[in-house]
C-alpha cells in the first residue's frame, strides 16, 4: 500500500471516532445556586438512580427518557458525603465528599458507563426512600 492509501485510510477509520465523541462542559453555563450540588453526567441517563447523602436515601425525581445531570438542592453548608448508584449505569465518582460552601454551589462532572447485565426475574423492591427535611433531587435533561 502507497502512503497515501494508509493516510486516507486512517482518515476514514478516525472521522467517526472523533465526530462520535461529545464534549461536556467543565463548568456550567448559569451559575450553581447557594445550598445545591449539579452532577453533570457524561452521557444520557436512564436511571432509576439512587442517591445517598449522608447516610440517609434522597428520593429522586425520575424522567422517563432519561437525564443528563442530577440536581440536589437545599443542602446546608459544610461537608457531606454520597453516594450515587443505577441498575443501568456506573459512576466515577460514585462516592465522595462534597465540602460545600455558603455563597455557591458545587458542579461536578461525573464519568457514567452503560451497564448491560442480564438479570433473570426481577429484582426486589427498595424500600421508600427516607430523605432528609428540605433536601430534593432532580433528574434534569
Amino acid at each position: 500500500m502507497t502512503f497515501r492509501a494508509v493516510l486516507t485510510a486512517l482518515v476514514l477509520l478516525g472521522a467517526p471516532l472523533f465526530l462520535g465523541c461529545s464534549k461536556v462542559p467543565l463548568t456550567p453555563r448559569t451559575p450553581v445556586p447557594a445550598g445545591s450540588v449539579v452532577f453533570r453526567f457524561t452521557r444520557a441517563v436512564r436511571g432509576p438512580v439512587e442517591f445517598t447523602l449522608d447516610g440517609a436515601r434522597i428520593p429522586v425525581q425520575q424522567l422517563p427518557k432519561g437525564a443528563i445531570s442530577l440536581q440536589v438542592k437545599g443542602l446546608t453548608p459544610g461537608k457531606h458525603r454520597y453516594f450515587l448508584t443505577s441498575q443501568r449505569e456506573t459512576f466515577s465518582p460514585d462516592t465522595g465528599e462534597l465540602d460545600l460552601p455558603a455563597d455557591k454551589g458545587l458542579y461536578v462532572v461525573t464519568l457514567t458507563q452503560k451497564l448491560d447485565s442480564v438479570l433473570y426475574g426481577k429484582p426486589d423492591p427498595l424500600p421508600p426512600a427516607e430523605g432528609l427535611p428540605g433536601v430534593t433531587a432532580v433528574l434534569l435533561k
